[in-house]
């Protein structure tokens, strides 16, 4: 991971998606915040400026230094930093006529870069922005122009710098991997050698060194990052690594138990705690989303702490970080603060009194799955659809008891039980049901019903940070409704959530 690429965040949505696609290119990169560069730049081998939602003219538009970067490292800005760099340095930047948003295709390409290296004429591209470049900046030289942005690429001579005004990192621009490859692997020359391999065999060393002989102390959830980062640190320290299952009471349908099992043949150390009562004793009367998140992660600091403390001489805890939560609690905007109150990314109480490790911390969802193939982790474990901290506290919209509790497990294990039958689950990134604060009228029999309307929810993502609903068959959905209202007492009406992410969120709350 010594060679790394330096990703700058103004703010962008398609900031992570960057990242994503460098990734893609076995290249270790990093995102920083525009205001937050790290400390050390010499080991960086190029820097990407990432959009914004703020326009260069505005009174609040970011404004780096830049004066360590540009000239000194191959650069490459995209759509924001490239009218940055042309506002700042000679160029133009105006108002478009109209907003350049949308798919748009190159009407030119100049001839021999290297920067367009194998990118056909009219290779589709992405726009997304309100200003557009008038004029280069000082040296510039433009590379290439769509039907209505005259300067959509361009480089600055006596530099490595390029800047385009489209997005190379969403799926819509179609030659955009390339391009990003013929910057990163042509131009910056940056080795591609991080691999899942090559991951485990550097943070292996590297836990061993931070660790040695201390005891390590961890929570599994059963989930695929906690079960990695497990095994990650199984195999560095061995018989000093300390598993504790915690059951909040708001697991799947059995949860405790089968997660329990599924160890029991992985050489794990670990020790299930019941801790359902007190769990749902504080939840109690409690239906505002925060709140119950926050509920939930005091009690669980308090179950785990009163459980690390009967082990002796525990010097860490270990965590089942991954990247989206470290860049999300230190984003430009510092979202992580509402939106992902249940991770604790880098903080506990001071009563806790241990270090905290993170082996999985730079990696994204789906390379944490790669890495824990490596591991030789079980399939059908690494498979397995993420799981919100809170549980099913977040799926029952209001106050949480032990009957709404039992209603939405057998509701859910229903959902997911046909989604594996019907093999689906798969094809399903995230996929869950959600108990509504509504009772509709119904008709059982010859009776009228009054009772619990759920909704289904299931979602296509790569990590979560979009998501498209998924286009379950009909058919399906027609059995599935039809097995919850027949076998699910106290639910009469079985909804189905087309909602994508964004503008909704994946969860209800």
């Amino acid at each position: 991971m010594q060679h790394n690429v330096l990703i700058l965040d103004f703010g962008s949505q398609y900031t992570q998606l960057i990242a994503r696609r460098v990734r893609e290119l076995n290249i270790f990169c990093e995102i920083f915040p525009y205001n937050h560069f790290p400390d050390d730049l010499s080991s960086y081998k190029a820097v990407i400026l990432s959009g914004s939602p703020f326009s260069v003219r505005g009174d609040d538009a970011p404004h780096p230094d830049l004066s360590q970067i540009r000239g000194k490292m191959p650069l490459l800005a995209v759509c924001y930093g490239a009218q940055y760099l042309a506002h700042f340095s000679g160029g133009e930047v105006a108002p478009s006529n109209t907003r350049e948003y949308g798919r748009a295709n190159l009407s030119f390409i100049k001839e021999n870069e290297a920067f367009f290296e194998s990118i056909p004429a009219q290779s589709q591209v992405w726009m997304s922005h309100s200003d557009t470049i008038k004029h280069l900046p000082e040296n510039g030289v433009r590379l290439a122009s769509t039907h209505d942005v005259e300067n959509a690429a361009y480089r600055i001579e006596g530099e490595q710098t390029y800047a385009i005004q489209f997005h190379p990192e969403v799926y819509h621009s179609t030659d955009g991997k390339k391009i990003l490859e013929n910057f990163l692997v042509n131009i910056a020359q940056v080795p591609q050698n991080f691999t899942p391999n090559a991951f485990v065999d550097e943070i292996l060393i590297e836990l061993k060194q931070k660790i040695g002989n201390d005891k390590v102390v961890l929570g599994l959830s059963g989930g695929v990052d906690s079960t990695v980062a497990a095994v990650l640190l199984h195999k560095a320290i061995g018989k000093n690594l300390y598993c504790i299952f915690v059951n909040n009471g708001l697991l799947r349908k059995n949860e405790f138990e089968n997660v329990l099992d599924q160890y029991k043949h992985m050489g794990l150390n670990v020790k299930g705690v019941d801790a359902s009562e007190r769990f749902l004793g504080e939840l109690a009367g409690i239906s505002d989303p925060e709140t119950k998140r926050k509920t939930i992660g005091r009690v669980f600091i308090e179950v785990f702490d009163d459980e690390s403390h009967r082990i002796e001489d525990v010097k860490w805890l270990a965590q089942g970080t991954i990247y989206p939560d470290v860049i999300e609690s230190v984003s430009v905007k510092g979202p992580s603060a509402t939106i992902k109150s249940h991770h604790n990314v880098g903080g506990l109480p001071d009563y806790m009194k241990l270090q905290i490790v993170e082996p999985l911390r730079m990696l994204f969802k789906d390379e944490v799955r790669r890495v824990g193939a490596t591991l030789g982790i079980d399939a059908a474990l690494l498979g397995r659809h993420p799981f919100p901290g809170p549980g099913l506290s977040i799926r029952i919209l209001g106050d949480i008891t032990l009957e709404k509790v039992r209603i939405l497990q057998e509701v859910d294990a229903v959902f997911i039980d046909g989604l594996k039958s019907w093999g689906l689950y798969d094809k399903v990134w995230q996929a869950g049901a959600i108990l509504l604060p509504v009772n509709s009228v119904g008709v059982m029999g010859d009776e009228r019903t009054y009772e619990k309307v759920v909704a289904l929810r299931a979602v296509e993502s790569t990590d979560g940070m979009t998501a498209d609903w998924v286009h379950l068959p009909y058919e399906f959905l027609m059995k599935v409704s039809n097995d919850i209202i027949n076998k699910v007492k106290g639910v009469n009406r079985v909804v189905y959530d087309i909602s994508s992410k964004p503008p909704a969120t994946i969860e209800w709350e």
